[in-house]
């Protein structure tokens, strides 16, 4: 199997790869898989209502990912073991998933921030921290609608396409990324409504 990832997109290491499920060989078979086991993730957590505090669990947050990927990844919902290009030092990732948590608790009963700033924080410092080998960007981004729909805040549009391909408006999105990397949002907050 080999893999043709967009810009941005986190490499996978051969142990990585050798978690996968299905017998593909082709990186088009492995985005239908991928997208059809996130669909049926989807219809499960639509079909129910999650607190706020639900969702701002290290325990929630794995638990989406295991169902958003288990049918395509032995790894799903599991930790990432090994460095990448993007996120937090392996050692890091629990502790600062938790602090995460507990900062959005903080910012959303303090109104630190405008709900939208709030959601548009958590997604980032998601992939910032980057908890999972694979699909980090899909997770953050339906993990932040599960946060807003929660909030009972209008979601996000995520520039009305498929973010996963490679295209103008992913390139958008991972340049709005690195923006807030540095430390300003005003580009994502403008991209996750447009």
């Amino acid at each position: 199997m080999i893999f043709k990832n967009p810009n941005g997109a986190t490499p996978i290491d051969d142990n990585e790869i050798s978690g996968l499920i299905p017998d593909i060989t082709l990186q088009s078979e492995l985005n239908v898989w991928e997208q059809e086991n996130i669909s049926d993730a989807y219809l499960y957590y639509e079909s129910r209502n999650y607190t706020t505090d639900d969702i701002l669990q290290i325990s929630f947050l794995l638990e989406l990912h295991k169902r958003m990927f288990n049918k395509v990844w032995k790894w799903a919902g599991q930790i990432r073991l090994s460095g990448k290009n993007i996120g937090v030092d392996t050692s890091q990732i629990y502790p600062n998933t938790k602090d995460l948590c507990e900062n959005v608790k903080f910012w959303i009963q303090n109104n630190t921030y405008p709900i939208e700033e709030i959601c548009t924080r958590f997604h980032h410092r998601l992939v910032e921290i980057h908890l999972f080998p694979n699909g980090n960007g899909r997770h953050s981004r339906y993990a932040t609608d599960l946060l807003a729909k929660s909030l009972k805040l209008q979601l996000f549009t995520w520039g009305h396409f498929d973010l996963t391909q490679e295209s103008t408006i992913r390139n958008t999105y991972i340049s709005a990324l690195r923006n807030a990397d540095k430390g300003n949002f005003k580009p994502l907050l403008k991209f996750v409504k447009t």
